[in-house]
């Protein structure tokens, strides 16, 4: 085995060139994935949820589901769309709900009362639940379902406030100078 240089972290977040891998995965198959936010925080203010973000991200990627399949479209600058295949599910049976940033598709169907027997039984009917972390200013615009696709409009609406301005250079107005004088007598 050749020595491949491997980085790792501490619990300080420091990071330390090791030697290779030594654990039950073979070394190609072993990833390092911790970074260390602190210069982040030296030189920045209110980014601190960046890194919660990160973190929830990287906990859930390997275990993230695959049901219902979906699609994220770019329409234009400002509008995305998220279509989700959910076959077999009626507008009853989902439903959406945008919350602090955090927007949630829910699909349940309801109970079938009758009994039926399946001699190959492949459309996926189970419950589901899908989160997608809206970036600011971003807001559900509208949704859709049709031929067993729901569609998700989304649009960035940038307040006028949070928008850049230019902003003027004005001078001080010269202080008026005054004369004392005397009366001539």
């Amino acid at each position: 085995m050749s020595f491949r240089p491997v980085w790792r972290f501490d619990i300080t977040g420091s990071a330390h060139l090791g030697g290779p891998f030594h654990g039950s995965l073979p070394q190609e198959d072993h990833v390092m994935r911790q970074y260390n936010f602190a210069p982040l925080y030296r030189s920045t203010v209110g980014f601190d949820h960046l890194a919660s973000l990160f973190d929830g991200l990287a906990g859930v990627a390997n275990d993230a589901p695959t049901y219902p399949p979906y699609n994220i479209e770019r329409l234009d600058e400002n509008s995305y769309r998220i279509s989700m295949a959910v076959a077999g599910f009626g507008s009853v049976d989902l439903t959406i709900e945008a919350k602090e940033g955090l927007l949630t598709v829910r699909g349940a169907k309801a109970e079938d009362d009758k009994e039926r027997t399946f001699l190959h039984h492949g459309i996926a009917g189970r419950s589901f639940e899908r989160q997608f972390q809206l970036a600011d200013y971003v807001e559900v615009k509208g949704a859709d379902l049709r031929d067993g696709m729901l569609h998700i409009d989304l649009v960035r609406e940038v307040p006028e406030k949070a928008k850049p301005r230019t902003i003027a250079i004005g001078s001080a107005p010269a202080a008026e100078k005054v004369i004392e004088h005397k009366q001539a007598a």
